[in-house]
């Protein structure tokens, strides 16, 4: 015997939204593996190379764990890309300074995520293009931008 779904009065943005999330940090991954980087390594630049940043705030914006975070660092090292230095506002503090090299890699990998995000756009009509993203920001300007803290059973998606 088959069960029977129950009726919708919506459509299911859970579904969509995951969907969509899932298939496009694929795609961004596929596109920055080419240069030997991962989402959150160009995020770490990219935040970096705009002020100067703290390891700390760096893992905020990128919505990232500790561990996480002292990898993607360690990773960046490694490559040359960054170095953890004091603080020239508070010497107890450490900051993700950009080499030279790093400010190069995170210019092509911006290059890279535009290109994938113009891509993503490109399958809309273009007359829809400005709204679609216009809509995406007022929702997670609004609506969707504050998670409920403590939501039991809920995971962020691993990459």
């Amino acid at each position: 015997m088959t069960a029977l779904a129950p009726a919708r009065a919506v459509p299911d943005l859970s579904y969509l939204f995951n969907r969509a999330a899932y298939v496009l940090r694929t795609q961004m991954a596929a596109a920055l593996a080419e240069i030997g980087l991962t989402a959150r390594m160009h995020c770490v630049l990219v935040h970096a190379l705009q002020e100067e940043r703290t390891q700390i705030q760096l893992a905020e914006i990128g919505d990232m764990d500790k561990t996480t975070m002292v990898a993607t660092v360690d990773a960046l090292e490694q490559a040359g890309y960054a170095e953890r230095r004091p603080s020239t506002r508070d010497r107890r503090a450490r900051i993700i300074w950009v080499t030279p090299k790093g400010a190069e890699v995170a210019e092509r990998s911006q290059e890279i995520v535009d290109g994938v995000h113009a891509a993503v756009l490109a399958g809309l009509p273009e007359a829809e293009r400005a709204v679609f993203v216009a809509a995406m920001n007022a929702l997670v300007e609004g609506q969707l931008s504050t998670p409920v803290e403590k939501a039991s059973g809920v995971r962020r998606a691993r990459e």
